[in-house]
């Protein structure tokens, strides 16, 4: 289908460009064919006076930016009488063809993010009240028969899926017509935004007739007849019966309805965001990537963000041209949550398929003071450390949001509902942002400015590289997160939910993962449900262990280890699988038994127990130690088993090392401390050498590195700590900048070069940061206090213009003493 040319949908004038383009690839976002690293920034239009428009986009370039994105609102654009306006005929605010048009002529790409769902504080999630108003059906119903109290909707529902395509019939031939490719400044679309999140965080799943219904077509075709009538407790040819048992869950087993519940719905969210990718296409958006909003962070932790993962992955893995983005709000980054967000990215690219890149679209960088009542003060640094953390993992586009606040206009047609304006946040919006609502420069700002910086030096490197890792990966249980949904009187459902949130993921008290990054390894995560387990292309796998995990991945893990490979499981071992069915496979493959487990709390006595545990072997000697709780395991049938951790009381052991087949594997089966010279350990036990050899004053410095496939890398130092740390590093046996000692403020990071070409030599190391490269000259930002040094290995004369230049035997060494740091410019040398 071809969209009609209009006014509002010609090619802007000029508009050329055969070679302009957007696409996905290996993990890269090409623009026009080259590897490119994005920085974006949020602004929305609509809420800004357009004779402010100009600014705000000049100082988005100004912070370094190079794409606006911008969620366009149903809500605002649709009109009482139903028409919709997107150039401003009714109110300049609504021109939208003028802020695209704008943001064209200062070179500025956009993401465009037209709903229908938008969220951003608006009222209805961004939806019109005519669609709640009209087509009440829409509007779910959920357990017992409840009315959902979010303005959500059913996404399948016919009325609204044809109340968006009308609103997409609008939009999309506009956004079509000035596609990056046909000469304007739409570089991506996202569709809809947070799918599935009203209802998860409201515990309300969507149990409207037409769902319960689709639901029980879907257990037959999965099922069949028999099975599916086993698993929800009704039978599957009575549909009243079907949905009665899917709204009040309150007797018997039901932990099977649980999850299929949970798998239907992400099934659902897929085939929702593929009917609305292929209204867009239709409508001739068809030459820029489409991305999906992963959601799931709160309270400042990234804990439940692989919920979002879980809903949502079958939305776009395998799917050509379409990613997804991190939205994120973990506030500051500290050693307490810089394990959630690393963990957060790898979680998302262990589903993604070899295309498809890291994207973050709400990348949190405002004050944190989203309320106006100064509770919450995030310090500048925050969204300097954030960004370096993501993009050495591979973020390609890094979106702002918010970057400039603003006020919330009236409603087209009064509703009575307090302000009558768009918003629930009252007139001004965006107390938070680096941009204020009448145009302040707020503290976070100069932050981000500097940091987009930083990175510009080397973000022509950083676009075409990837994370390296240490040889291990950390696993990654989708169905672990499965959890959105829990009927309030199910005891057995929500015993299993708890045991699942206390160790996924990260581990225990997220100790498995803080250890793992302050040991300084880096390390991808990989998706334990997809079958590809192979110890040829992951020597060793880390998991955090729960009681629960189905018996085709124990299986997997168990094919794993015989095969020769390495495993390192922290929590408990499983015993029974996600529907509460008896489950050991992993133990029996491993030679091992589980003899039962003490928590600390009360015991049969009425005694307060608290679980100590002794170590011994590589893991000792050291103090006793007081863990949360201890599972007992019997080792006498396993092989080579040797037993490094002992709960006090019982003598039993808590952890272990076995052999199993061609492997090995550790267990550590209780919440062992932080201590790190006990998980280093652990990691060289299942042969797990870090390449950068870490020596530091104190911890709290993540490291890792990013290489090309030309051997160029960089090496990324982030400093979470709260004090000034100094210290050295050895990439394997080779000593970085010959051991010498780099200082670092804290709360901190670098990007160093660790073999970067330059024309007629390489730029070995160095305490200099680049801040731009070309050909045989090359621009550094001091870092150090006393004086920094660049190595440089060259035939050619090195030119230097501060400090000293010494050669020895090809090897050049230029010294800039201090006086010449962070707040004295940068040094020119060139390689004559």
């Amino acid at each position: 289908m071809t969209p009609p040319v209009t006014s509002a949908t010609a090619i802007p004038t000029g508009a050329s460009g055969p070679n302009r383009s957007v696409r996905l690839h290996r993990r890269r976002l090409l623009v026009d064919g080259r590897p490119s690293l994005v920085f974006a920034g949020e602004v929305h239009y609509f809420r800004l006076d357009p004779d402010t428009w100009e600014d705000r986009l000049d100082r988005l370039r100004q912070a370094g930016c190079d794409q606006v994105a911008t969620y366009i609102p149903w809500l605002w654009h649709e009109l009482a009488d139903g028409s919709v306006d997107l150039t401003g005929r009714t109110d300049p605010r609504r021109d939208l063809v003028r802020f695209l048009d704008l943001a064209a002529a200062r070179g500025l790409g956009v993401i465009a993010r037209p709903g229908p769902f938008v969220m951003a504080e608006l009222k209805n999630e961004g939806i019109p009240h005519r669609v709640y108003e009209k087509t009440p059906e829409v509007w779910p119903t959920t357990w017992d028969g409840r009315r959902i109290t979010t303005r959500t909707t059913d996404y399948l529902a016919p009325p609204f899926l044809e109340a968006c395509r009308g609103w997409y019939d609008e939009v999309m031939p506009l956004l079509a017509a000035r596609q990056w490719s046909r000469g304007g400044p739409v570089t991506a679309v996202q569709l809809d935004n947070e799918v599935g999140m009203l209802s998860w965080v409201t515990n309300s799943p969507d149990l409207t007739d037409v769902v319960c219904e689709d639901h029980r077509a879907w257990a037959r075709d999965r099922y069949g007849d028999e099975e599916a009538s086993a698993r929800t407790g009704a039978d599957a040819r009575d549909a009243d019966a079907w949905a009665a048992r899917l709204r009040r869950p309150d007797t018997g087993d039901t932990l099977a309805l649980h999850h299929d519940l949970g798998l239907y719905m992400r099934h659902r969210y897929a085939r929702y965001i593929d009917t609305l990718r292929g209204h867009a296409e239709e409508l001739g958006v068809t030459d820029v990537p489409f991305l999906v909003n992963i959601h799931g962070t709160g309270g400042g932790r990234g804990r439940t963000f692989p919920i979002g993962i879980s809903q949502l992955f079958e939305s776009y893995r395998g799917k050509g041209q379409i990613t997804s983005g991190s939205d994120h709000y973990i506030g500051d980054l500290t050693v307490a949550n810089v394990g959630d967000l690393y963990t957060m990215n790898a979680f998302m690219a262990a589903v993604h398929d070899a295309d498809q890149p890291l994207t973050s679209l709400e990348f949190e960088a405002g004050s944190g003071d989203y309320g106006e009542d100064m509770s919450m003060a995030y310090p500048p640094e925050a969204v300097d450390l954030k960004t370096r953390l993501c993009v050495a993992q591979g973020n390609r586009l890094v979106n702002y949001y918010l970057f400039a606040g603003g006020t919330n206009p009236p409603l087209d047609a009064p509703v009575g509902d307090g302000n009558d304006r768009i918003a629930f946040t009252g007139e001004r919006h965006g107390f938070a942002a680096p941009v204020g609502p009448e145009g302040q420069d707020n503290p976070t700002l100069a932050a981000t400015r500097d940091v987009v910086a930083a990175l510009r030096g080397v973000g022509h490197l950083l676009a075409d590289m990837d994370e390296e890792d240490d040889g291990f990966a950390l696993g990654f249980v989708p169905d672990h997160y499965l959890t959105e949904y829990t009927y309030p009187a199910s005891g057995a459902r929500a015993e299993l939910v708890a045991d699942l949130e206390r160790f996924r993921g990260m581990g225990p008290r997220d100790i498995l993962v803080r250890a793992l990054l302050l040991t300084g390894t880096s390390f991808p995560a990989v998706d334990l449900q997809a079958g590809r387990l192979d110890p040829g292309t992951t020597p060793t796998l880390v998991l955090a262990g729960a009681s629960a995990l189905d018996g085709a991945v124990q299986q997997a893990l168990v094919d794993y280890v015989h095969k020769g490979g390495r495993l390192l499981l922290n929590g408990v071992l499983p015993v029974r699988d996600l529907e509460g069915r008896a489950c050991t496979v992993l133990a029996d493959g491993l030679g091992i038994s589980v003899a039962g487990r003490v928590d600390e709390g009360l015991d049969a006595r009425g005694q307060h127990y608290y679980p100590s545990v002794l170590s011994s072997g590589w893991a000792g000697p050291r103090a006793e130690v007081r863990v949360g709780y201890a599972q007992l395991l019997d080792v006498s049938t396993a092989r080579d088993a040797v037993t490094v951790l002992t709960e006090r009381q019982t003598g039993a052991p808590c952890g272990i090392q076995v052999v199993a087949g061609a492997g090995s594997a550790v267990v550590v089966a209780c919440d062992f401390p932080c201590h790190l010279d006990f998980w280093r350990a652990a990691l060289d036990a299942v042969g797990v050498t870090p390449r950068w050899q870490l020596d530091a004053s104190r911890p709290g410095v993540v490291v890792t590195s990013t290489a090309d496939a030309r051997g160029q890398r960089l090496l990324h130092l982030v400093h979470v700590g709260p004090a000034e740390v100094d210290l050295s590093l050895r990439q394997r046996d080779t000593p970085y900048l010959g051991g010498r000692r780099i200082r670092m403020p804290a709360r901190s990071g670098l990007v160093l070069p660790a073999g970067v070409d330059l024309e007629g030599g390489r730029l070995l190391a160095s305490t200099c940061e680049i801040v731009s490269l070309a050909g045989d000259r090359v621009l550094l930002r001091p870092t150090q206090p006393d004086e920094d040094v660049v190595l440089i290995r060259t035939d050619r004369t090195v030119r230097s213009s501060r400090g000293t230049v010494g050669t020895d035997a090809g090897l050049v060494t230029v010294t800039v003493p201090a006086g010449a740091g962070r707040d004295h410019g940068v040094v020119e040398v060139t390689l004559g």
